[in-house]
């Protein structure tokens, strides 16, 4: 229902981790970069607009708020985080990311209200993993057509009418991937990172799928057979290494039965 590829073929579009050379000196490794221990996409709890579609033609989509299903939802993913902080060890703690969507302000409120406030690290406002932009307030027939069009055009390059396509958003979900790397460096420069850190991002259904189409370096075919994660479900990507020093990040098991 969820991440539709099988964990092989995401190993496989693995970048070469290794250097090698056929003649000459063996070449030696490089630098190894810090890395957090997990990075965990975290996607808003159930919205009033997710019960009720006629919610966006009267409220501006960024101002949506959680339904009181998605507050619960919100409150059990925060106790699912705490549990996975507890179990990292002492100096687990988490850095968040997150979209500046009510329903996603909302959902990390109420995740934070179950960690310790020596769990967090920091927030960050992120507008770059915000939903896909459908226009102002919405016409809800013409909306329904226009996904009826998406489905026959192509989900990734579909451009609503006054909106985004899919591709759009995987543009600026890819410099949020390169602002991280940057971020990362700094906080551990700075001594406020540790290796038992994770890297939380509350976002939406379709900034999630394409952060993990940019991660895994998933081509548009891969992208059209994936589905949006639950609700307030937690994607976790863990930090592998293995004797020569080399690092990657793979889905847990749990993400693939999401």
């Amino acid at each position: 229902r969820g991440i539709m590829m099988t964990p092989g073929r995401l190993r496989r579009l693995q970048p070469c981790r290794r250097l090698c050379s056929a003649a000459g000196p063996r070449l030696e490794p490089p630098p190894q970069l810090f890395r957090p221990q997990r990075i965990v996409l975290l996607r808003h709890g159930e919205s009033c607009g997710n019960v009720d579609e006629a919610a966006y033609t009267r409220t501006p989509d960024w101002c949506i708020p959680l339904s009181d299903k998605g507050e619960q939802q919100a409150r059990c993913a925060g106790a699912e985080l705490r549990e996975m902080l507890d179990k990292a060890g002492r100096e687990a703690r988490a850095y968040f990311y997150t979209s500046p969507y009510l329903r996603a302000r909302q959902t990390l409120d109420r995740v934070i209200e179950q960690l310790e406030p020596a769990q967090v690290i920091g927030v960050r406002e992120e507008p770059r993993v915000s939903e896909q932009q459908f226009g102002n307030l919405q016409d809800l027939e013409s909306m329904r057509r226009a996904k009826a069009e998406r489905a026959h055009f192509g989900r990734f390059f579909y451009r609503f009418p006054q909106g985004e396509s899919a591709l759009d958003v995987y543009s600026r979900v890819s410099s949020f991937i390169a602002t991280i790397n940057r971020d990362i460096e700094q906080m551990r420069a700075n001594g406020i990172l540790t290796p038992e850190t994770h890297i939380v991002i509350v976002a939406h259904g379709l900034s999630a799928r394409t952060f993990i189409m940019r991660w895994f370096q998933l081509t548009v075919d891969d992208f059209e057979v994936l589905s949006n994660q639950p609700n307030a479900s937690l994607l976790v990507l863990e930090l592998r290494r293995d004797r020569s020093g080399s690092q990657w990040y793979e889905l847990t098991r749990e993400s693939w039965a999401l």
